[in-house]
């Protein structure tokens, strides 16, 4: 496992690939590899993160080859790189159990084997260390499952991050803080499908990005990881995909609750060019940069602003297929 530091400037820097739904070598998928490619060059990242649907999986004969060749982006560009994984990730005949140890033989692979006990897989922490000391920033992956367990009940129709999840991530919020003197690390969370709140920021609070669909699906269920986040006070971002056509941010309660831009454009009947997000994290700050870098090779780094609204009245029709990602 690659060890993560922050770099001799005093940053470090994060490309975040959302929805690539790799599945067969054609040349659309040429296309989009070039432009993941294009993309590392030009960012120089100290790490790549898959945040979910790294593969479309559903009736594909060899899901685990198209996995692999996602694997061989950063891989050949001699990347650290780590994966968590969405709904569309195990809806074939690979389980995510089997992706997370796939991610894992990877010499470039920054991943770590699951915890016991916790639901899910592809749960873990990375550490950023500083130049000078110990853990300086931390990197929360989290598995946010697939589909409601509640579904027949008409519980929504994406899953949640589960209980048990958020008790490890609490406990290792605690650790890394004893381990810095009793005061929490600066740090970022990384998982597929949006928390409740990314509703909540979009419709009540001032975001910077676009939303081309009446609401984030996000779970009907909210399970408390933001609250958790909030009482650790440690995570200052969090960085999701999912809603293809929504890349927007926006803080809530202090926490800038993040999208990806979408690295494929699939089920969008619009002009969005797809590309990547890059994070920028400070060594010694509570604070992040955040910008996009698109398919044509252009920085985007002022989004435009959006007012609050209230409520979409359209929010609980998240479960009809019109919506699904």
């Amino acid at each position: 496992m690659r060890s993560m530091r922050f770099k001799n400037d005093g940053t470090f820097r994060i490309v975040q690939f959302t929805d690539p739904e790799f599945s067969h070598p054609d040349e659309e998928e040429a296309r989009m590899t070039g432009m993941m490619k294009r993309i590392i060059e030009a960012e120089q990242p100290d790490l790549v993160v898959y945040t979910g649907d790294v593969i479309a999986s559903a009736g594909h004969a060899d899901p685990a080859a198209a996995f692999r060749r996602a694997c061989e982006v950063p891989e050949r560009t001699r990347t650290a790189w780590a994966a968590v994984f969405g709904n569309h990730d195990s809806e074939g005949t690979v389980t995510r159990e089997q992706l997370h140890a796939i991610q894992l033989t990877y010499p470039h692979n920054a991943a770590k084997p699951d915890a016991p006990g916790v639901h899910g897989a592809g749960n873990y922490v990375l550490a950023v260390e500083g130049r000078e000391r110990g853990a300086a920033a931390a990197l929360y992956f989290l598995d946010s499952g697939s589909y409601s367990p509640l579904e027949y009940s008409r519980m929504g129709f994406y899953d949640w991050i589960r209980r048990d999840q958020i008790d490890w991530y609490a406990r290792e919020s605690y650790r890394l803080a004893c381990g810095n003197g009793g005061v929490p690390l600066p740090a970022l969370a990384f998982f597929h499908i949006p928390l409740p709140e990314y509703n909540d920021v979009w419709d009540f609070g001032v975001c910077y990005g676009e939303r081309h669909a009446d609401f984030g699906c996000a779970p009907w269920i909210n399970s408390g990881m933001f609250a958790a986040m909030i009482e650790q006070g440690d995570v200052m971002g969090t960085f999701v995909g999912h809603d293809h056509a929504h890349d927007y941010w926006g803080e809530w309660h202090g926490i800038r609750l993040c999208y990806g831009r979408t690295t494929r454009n699939a089920c969008i009947d619009m002009p969005f060019l797809p590309g990547a997000r890059v994070i920028e994290l400070r060594e010694g700050e509570r604070s992040f940069d955040t910008w996009l870098r698109l398919a044509d090779d252009s920085v985007v780094k002022a989004q435009p602003r959006h007012e609050p609204t209230g409520r979409t009245p359209q929010i609980g029709a998240m479960g009809t297929d019109k919506y699904r990602s």
